[in-house]
């Protein structure tokens, strides 16, 4: 017994050292990361008092992925070089003013080139939406790309992969990519069908337990479409019966849009690119970036963002957008939980003399979501921002309006997770038509809105501002 016990307690010890030296470790990392003071303290602060949950939770939360590449330079190159070939001659040499050093900016950070001559359609009612969808599907000749957040085992799920399948049949290529975490609900089964009737599919940022910590944190929320290199799909509505049925107080109300036009080529890039992270298969060929005539007069930029990137180049359009903006601003989003340097631009834009509107749901899909939105109602609408709550269902829509002049529509939400957390895609549209489209279709969604009043706000019991308060500590979590 006496060899035993000594061994046992040699043990404790030795994980007791070896613990000791991955906290310490761990507090060396957080703290050479360099990231902004305040989350560097609140990291560090976690570690130290609570040791063991909070290494658990950096591991899942915490970890930096921005030194982390999702292709390498010279795969990237490769894979760039064919739709930058064709953007060289679609390429809006005179960017509109005033947004030219967004253009730019969006150009230098992202290979976002503004590209010429598309024509773009609006959804804001899903059956609308999956419908013509369905209908460019069964069109190709060639190939069809899919990629969403969420797919579900459901009525509307099933139909697009019955869709899919008889595609694959007819010899089309299908690819599809579903972000892991997002599609957990659908059964393997599901997907399985699919592969087995010719599909090519792939979960994007796979969850097994030994990788769970490295990337149950970073997400696609990307919805893409891509029909024969011509036709696009993208924005907030993912594969779901819900989104057709709406919710119990009314109407999911999103927005989509379709594409047609050589910014599809730019949309394509951003898949091969998130299908290189998910397969290790590098697709450059050139019929998958075909050369068309104009099919419109818009001229767009489609722009993605990713943690492990240098710049958050979304977030950083959006706050070039909200800072030059002169006449109005107007913003859709089912969650308002903006990083500082967002949360001063609308106060600064707002307290210039903006018309700055900010559109959230009356009933969101978390409450704790919920309850951090709140906390920072009062700091905008001390500024001059106006809030509306939806009341006629569910808002899900992710679109910023600027001056009758720019719109954005895409996957991105104003939270932490979309700015820092996720890879996203939207469509940087430089369209006044388009523009004018957008603001008739806000002011159609204010009539069914009630504005939040500053002074009833104030007045809320003091236990309600408290929890919203502390629920705003998990902002970037959320």
């Amino acid at each position: 017994m006496l060899p035993l016990a000594i061994t046992s307690d040699t043990l404790i010890l030795a994980l007791e050292f070896l613990f000791v030296i991955v906290w310490v470790g761990t507090i060396f990392v957080v703290i050479t990361e360099n990231r902004n003071p305040v989350k560097t303290l609140a990291w560090v602060m976690v570690l130290f008092f609570i040791p063991v949950i909070g290494f658990v939770l950096y591991l899942f939360f915490g970890m930096d992925m921005r030194r982390t590449r999702i292709i390498s330079k010279r795969s990237l190159s490769q894979l760039s070089q064919r739709p930058l070939i064709n953007f060289s001659d679609y390429a809006v040499s005179t960017p509109p003013a005033p947004y030219g050093k967004l253009v730019n900016m969006m150009r230098k950070a992202g290979l976002s080139y503004l590209l010429g001559g598309n024509r773009v359609e609006v959804y804001t009612d899903f059956p609308m939406m999956l419908s013509s969808m369905l209908c460019s599907i069964a069109s190709a000749k060639h190939h069809v790309h899919v990629q969403f957040y969420i797919f579900m085992d459901d009525a509307v799920g099933r139909l697009l992969r019955d869709v899919l399948i008889d595609k694959v049949r007819e010899g089309v290529k299908v690819r599809l990519l579903y972000d892991d975490v997002g599609s957990w609900m659908a059964k393997n089964r599901f997907f399985r069908e699919m592969r087995e009737a010719g599909v090519e599919v792939y979960p994007f940022g796979e969850v097994k337990f030994a990788a769970l910590a490295q990337r149950v944190n970073y997400r696609n929320h990307r919805k893409v479409v891509i029909v024969d290199g011509k036709i696009g799909y993208m924005g907030g509505m993912n594969v779901a019966e819900r989104y057709y049925r709406g919710v119990s107080w009314g109407r999911w109300r999103d927005t989509h849009i379709r594409i047609d036009g050589m910014a599809v080529n730019a949309l394509q890039m951003s898949f091969f690119v998130d299908w290189y992270y998910a397969t290790r298969e590098l697709v450059d060929n050139p019929v998958y970036f075909p050369k068309m005539p104009p099919m419109g007069e818009t001229a767009l930029q489609i722009v993605t963002s990713y943690p492990m990137g240098e710049w958050k180049t979304i977030m950083q359009g959006l706050l070039q957008v909200i800072c030059q903006s002169r006449q109005y601003l107007y913003i859709q989003t089912p969650y308002f939980l903006p990083t500082e340097p967002i949360l001063m631009a609308l106060r600064n834009a707002a307290l210039a003399g903006v018309d700055v509107r900010i559109m959230v749901p009356r009933h969101g899909d978390s409450l704790l979501a919920d309850l951090a939105s709140h906390s920072y109602y009062k700091e905008v609408m001390t500024a001059g921002v106006k809030i509306y709550q939806y009341e006629a269902g569910y808002l899900h829509a992710k679109m910023i309006l600027a001056d009758d002049n720019f719109v954005t529509i895409g996957s991105t939400n104003i939270d932490f997770r979309s700015f820092e957390h996720n890879f996203e895609i939207n469509a940087f549209i430089y369209d006044p038509k388009v523009a004018r489209r957008m603001k008739h279709i806000y002011m159609e969604d204010l009539e069914k809105s009630t504005r939040i009043v500053l002074s009833e706000w104030k007045e809320r019991p003091l236990w309600n501002r408290f929890w919203e308060s502390l629920v705003r500590l998990l902002s970037p979590l959320m």
